[in-house]
């Protein structure tokens, strides 16, 4: 099975980032950081030799105050223990002939920490269902009516990467359901700022712009208040061909009723087929619908 129903592109792997909508901004972030870098890198080449043998100081990230603050809000609203959201995604990519390609998911999530969660994927590549219930994990795909089921256990970030591994289904929003997303998001930053505010579906929100060590770039727009609730998050990766970006936005975020453990747990059809997981991600037989 190819990743995401078909879409074997690097635009949903490894780490995710968000995709800078002010290019302008973001090139000026950008040589303002390159320029720093070359003042440094100048700087010690004019040291004396005997300190070359001398450890490096600690890099210490550059995280604005009004980042780290939206960031810690947004994870203590995120650490709720039953969460439901509705995103609206893009994926945009370079296909094997160079053109840029878009392709459109609507993804519903619910989730229940730390070990619990339930998503279902639809758009231009077809649909398929995902369910971890902190046992196992499934991927269910409604159409050809198959399924598959691994092992899992863990908290929902780390069987969501065991799922990525095994079954080579990528869920670009696991950040958000990790134990701490503050801490994930802040972990790979080299600078974070508050680059300004905008109204997303009527709400006023922080825009802000994170550059991470693996070169990705992620910008996220959080409701400018105690809650920081992310309404958009775009991730961007200028380092690979294209220049391919994620984009979604979110709607309908809710933390009640409590959601019940049938929410996660799978119960295949009785006309559906089981299939091998290692056999079906090989061949990509679930690739195209």
């Amino acid at each position: 099975m190819e990743m995401c129903n078909g879409l074997n592109q690097p635009i949903l792997k490894g780490v995710r980032r968000l995709v800078a909508v002010n290019l302008g901004v973001t090139a000026m972030f950008r040589n303002a950081v390159q320029t720093a870098a070359l003042g440094m890198c100048v700087g010690f080449a004019t040291l004396p030799t005997a300190r070359a043998d001398e450890p490096a100081p600690p890099f210490k990230p550059e995280i604005s105050e009004e980042a780290a603050t939206a960031i810690s809000q947004m994870g203590k609203t995120l650490h709720a223990r039953d969460l439901s959201v509705t995103a609206r995604t893009v994926s945009v990519y370079l296909d094997e002939s160079g053109q840029p390609l878009h392709i459109f998911h609507t993804i519903k999530i619910a989730a229940r920490r730390p070990d619990r969660i339930a998503v279902e994927f639809s758009g231009d590549d077809g649909r398929h269902d995902l369910f971890y219930d902190g046992k196992a994990a499934s991927v269910f795909f409604p159409d050809s009516k198959k399924y598959m089921t691994i092992p899992a256990s863990g908290d929902t970030l780390s069987a969501l990467n065991e799922i990525e591994d095994k079954l080579d289904l990528d869920f670009p929003l696991a950040v958000l359901f990790a134990g701490s997303p503050d801490e994930v998001l802040l972990d790979d930053t080299m600078a974070a700022r508050q680059v300004g505010t905008a109204t997303v579906d009527g709400i006023e929100c922080r825009h802000l712009l994170f550059s991470q060590k693996s070169g990705i770039d992620v910008e996220l727009w959080v409701e400018k208040n105690d809650a920081a609730t992310p309404h958009r998050l775009v991730v961007t990766y200028p380092l690979l061909q294209g220049q391919p970006s994620f984009v979604a936005e979110f709607t309908s975020w809710t933390t009640e009723p409590p959601l019940s453990d049938s929410e996660f747990t799978f119960e295949p059809p009785a006309d559906a087929k089981k299939i091998d997981p290692t056999r079906a991600v090989a061949s990509g037989s679930e690739g195209s619908r």
